[in-house]
């Protein structure tokens, strides 16, 4: 089977092997198990792996660069104009040569793969929706468009769309499908948790604006200044840590907020043995690894209430759904810090609940997908 895979997702070329995001190439290389060749419509850029990415196991990529982009100003646009027919005609051509096409939405790349798609009527395709798929969430206009045409199942024929969640009211090509970190030989006994001494809270995501790291920081900050011992750290890179870096010496907060930066999945999974909370206050997910990852070892889940994330932690019974507001949020954390069954009883519910969702489960998925 020749595989056609479409996405947004950067890659870089170093040492004869394609680097991309280490989580997308991870479940990417499970799809390539079960295929014979791999074309790879995507950007390239300039620049060296780090501890977040990870590479293909497939010798055998026809990789077909393209230019990223996006429509934000006036001189987006215009670049926009200029590169897409390019791009157009290497999804044309990556299709065309097919015999399974999978897009990776949403992004621009992926949007215009929806459109191409069309073309092939015929040819086996999936697609992944890892953005959040409610129906009744804010998203921009190219979201949205995407959305409608996967679900359009006259324009978009022979397709399965994994999306995260279950809503209503969805078309016939509509799966609800999960991702996974770890296997099934990781289902090991959880180490002992208890609500004595430091109480760790871990937070790993890009630091941006939509992820709210500072919030992470306003939240365990407030229960120190109220007299717990708790402690967060923060494991990621981005345009907000120059903000943290000034927020936590500005508040002599340095002997509780620490800022780990890009760690590698085994030191973020000790991360997660060590947890005793993992926080999330995002404004929009997908199927949020992070809760995910540290459920799986124990960490009482603190996040937002979008996409998935309400049946991820069963409505608040295997974790906090953050209000954003502060002290709403104290109180929810306090309830639970203060009792200590509860604690525990969330905890080994929202382990079971993860550890039912093993790369062993996700594959024997794929499978059946392809």
């Amino acid at each position: 089977m020749k595989f056609a895979i479409i996405t947004h997702v950067p890659h870089i070329f170093e040492q004869q092997k394609y680097y991309a995001y280490a989580p997308y190439v991870r479940e990417m290389n499970i799809w390539l198990k079960h295929v014979d060749e791999v074309i790879i419509v995507a950007p390239v850029h300039n620049s060296t792996q780090s501890a977040i990415d990870s590479s293909y196991v497939t010798p055998k990529i026809d990789f077909r660069e393209v230019s990223s982009f996006n429509s934000n100003g006036l001189s987006g646009v215009l670049k926009t104009v200029f590169k897409t027919p390019f791009v157009l005609w290497q999804i044309f051509k990556a299709m065309k040569a097919a015999d399974h096409i999978h897009l990776r939405c949403p992004g621009n790349i992926g949007l215009l793969g929806c459109f191409v798609q069309m073309l092939y009527p015929s040819i086996s395709k999936t697609a992944k929706y890892a953005g959040n798929w409610d129906p009744k969430s804010k998203q921009p206009w190219s979201y949205r468009l995407q959305k409608w045409i996967l679900s359009n199942s006259f324009l978009t024929r022979n397709m399965q769309v994994l999306v995260y969640g279950a809503w209503p009211n969805q078309t016939k090509n509509i799966k609800s499908f999960f991702t996974a970190t770890y296997p099934d030989q990781d289902r090991l006994p959880l180490l002992p948790k208890e609500l004595k001494g430091a109480v760790t809270f871990v937070f790993v995501g890009t630091l941006v604006k939509g992820k709210n790291p500072l919030y992470a920081v306003q939240l365990v900050a407030e229960l120190f200044q109220k007299g717990y011992d708790v402690v967060l750290r923060i494991y990621g890179e981005g345009v907000q840590r120059a903000l943290l870096e000034s927020y936590i010496l500005k508040h002599k907060l340095e002997g509780i907020i620490v800022l780990e930066g890009n760690q590698n999945q085994e030191i973020i999974k000790k991360a997660y043995q060590n947890s005793h909370f993992v926080v999330l206050p995002s404004e929009s997910e997908g199927w949020p690894k992070a809760i995910a990852e540290g459920m799986f070892w124990g960490c009482v889940p603190v996040a937002t209430a979008v996409s998935c994330v309400p049946y991820m932690l069963d409505n608040g019974n295997s974790g906090i759904l953050l209000e954003m507001n502060l002290g709403n949020d104290i109180r929810q954390l306090e309830t639970v810090l203060d009792d200590e069954s509860c604690f525990q009883m969330m905890s080994k519910k929202g382990s079971d609940w993860s550890r039912t969702y093993t790369l062993d489960a996700f594959e024997n998925e794929i499978e059946k997908l392809l």
